[in-house]
């Protein structure tokens, strides 16, 4: 199963959801094109994560038989990197597939696309202590280049517009035709994931598609991730599948904020950041914990970090235990002023991973929400307690569920366990048996029940046993 946000990716501008409006006034500006060099070079596309943007920009591409090239300014911070790529890429002419010259007076045309071009920092004054940022070297200043000079048509992609034209962009607001993009009506995102499905052969509730339309939020990409997750190695997906997602707020981005943490001194940046955020204190450090030390490479960087960060951690402790919510002011600005400041060197790390604490612990509270659902189906048929059930039955029950695959089968169908169910049942050591399990027909027979285990091990586990779990 190949990614589905790549295999249903739009080939043409006709296939875009959304977005109506922009996708005109886009086309407008690629016809300009036709008969010169127009007085607008570049375009900016600015909106959320997923709705369209890239995806508009290469459908654009295809449609007008340009040749696309494509550079994340997030991962080439720097002018001589903009440079090799994409100036370069503007001033010079063209060639088909089969390598031969195309001029541009001839329509051959590339088309530059800068994707997350709002992520380049900026340097505005190195005396200035409080706006000293690390990470871009003439950035900004090698785009504005890039499109006086250009024969080739630019789009330039970013979320915060705001960003990109503060400071030394102020440039490109004369200079850019911006184009704002919008979420798609949930409706629009229902019908395109109804469509995959379709083609990919999956039935899947109508329920499911409307809850996943209403979560993503306008989200596209984020939408087909989520279906694809649940659909996967399945033929019919039901309203129970979305328990394996947790619910994600696409309007608090954790990763920008790490991002103003890591690679910049701005604290009034870096405050108004997280202020966005909305997000409880004590989960931001765990992320600039889980991510400092892949960002911070040298020891003494790191060293003075932590001890922000540790310093941090008392405040948020003495905030508990005297239920005394301003110290959460001091141990915010230390764990993200603090660290920021600690650092004095630049870092090209731009990737940052959920907290592991996090991710075990959501991994634990959907076990414990699957053991909760077999004690509820043990429950209808043991007529016990479910903390009988909990306390005394269920160790029994997974015990022979393990080493007895017919009964295994058995309480499968009388059960109706679900593969999660199952797998849980199984525990790590006994997955080997989940396909025999899965796959095998409902018993019409009586088998006499046996188990894999000595007879010695048969003698201990009592006649109660026998007659808690046999008489189902």
């Amino acid at each position: 199963m190949g990614d589905w946000t790549e295999d249903y990716r739009p080939k043409s501008l006709d296939e875009v959801v959304g977005n109506e409006k922009a996708l005109i006034e886009l086309t407008k500006w690629a016809t300009s094109w036709n008969t010169g060099i127009p007085k607008k070079r570049a375009v900016i596309l600015s909106g959320k994560p997923g709705t369209g943007k890239t995806s508009s920009a290469i459908a654009l591409a295809n449609d007008f038989g340009w040749i696309p090239i494509e550079l994340n300014t997030s991962d080439a911070r720097n002018a001589v990197k903009i440079k090799n790529v994409a100036t370069f890429g503007a001033i010079n002419e063209t060639f088909s597939d089969d390598g031969s010259f195309v001029s541009s007076q001839n329509g051959g045309r590339k088309l530059i696309i800068l994707d997350e071009a709002d992520n380049l920092y900026e340097k505005i004054d190195s005396s200035n202590k409080e706006i000293d940022d690390l990470s871009d070297k003439g950035g900004k200043k090698a785009i504005i280049d890039t499109i006086k000079l250009t024969y080739q048509p630019i789009i330039l992609i970013v979320n915060d517009y705001y960003a990109l034209t503060k400071g030394s962009g102020e440039t490109l607001k004369s200079m850019c035709k911006h184009i704002k993009f919008y979420n798609p009506y949930s409706s629009i995102v229902f019908n395109l994931l109804r469509k995959i499905c379709l083609k990919e052969g999956i039935n899947v509730d109508q329920t499911v598609l409307k809850t996943l339309a209403d979560r993503s939020k306008g989200d596209i990409r984020s939408a087909i991730n989520d279906l694809q997750s649940i659909c996967l190695d399945k033929t019919l997906v039901d309203i129970k599948s979305l328990n394996v997602l947790g619910y994600r707020d696409r309007d608090k981005d954790i990763f920008n904020a790490l991002r103003d943490v890591f690679k910049t001194r701005n604290i009034k940046s870096i405050r108004q950041s997280l202020s966005h955020l909305d997000l409880d204190p004590k989960l931001v450090i765990l992320w600039i914990n889980e991510n400092l030390p892949r960002e911070y490479l040298d020891s003494g960087d790191l060293a003075n970090g932590y001890e922000a960060l540790s310093k941090a951690d008392l405040f948020l402790g003495r905030t508990a235990q005297r239920q005394n919510y301003a110290l959460w002011s001091y141990a915010c600005d230390l764990m993200n002023g603090g660290v920021a400041t600690a650092k004095t060197h630049n870092y090209p790390n731009d990737s940052y991973n959920f907290p592991t604490w996090l991710r075990e612990r959501k991994e634990f509270r959907n076990t414990l929400e699957v053991r909760d659902l077999i004690l509820g189906k043990l429950n209808s048929i043991s007529h016990c307690s479910k903390s009988k059930n909990r306390s005394f039955l269920l160790s029994y029950f997974t015990h022979m569920f393990r080493n007895n695959t017919y009964f295994a089968i058995k309480m499968k169908n009388k059960l109706d366990l679900t593969e999660s169910e199952i797998k849980y049942l199984l525990g790590e050591s006994h997955q080997h048996k989940l396909k025999d399990i899965l796959n095998s027909p409902e018993i019409i027979y009586e088998k006499p029940i046996t188990t894999d285990l000595t007879e010695e091990d048969e003698e201990e586990k009592s006649e109660s046993m026998q007659q808690s779990l046999f008489d189902f």
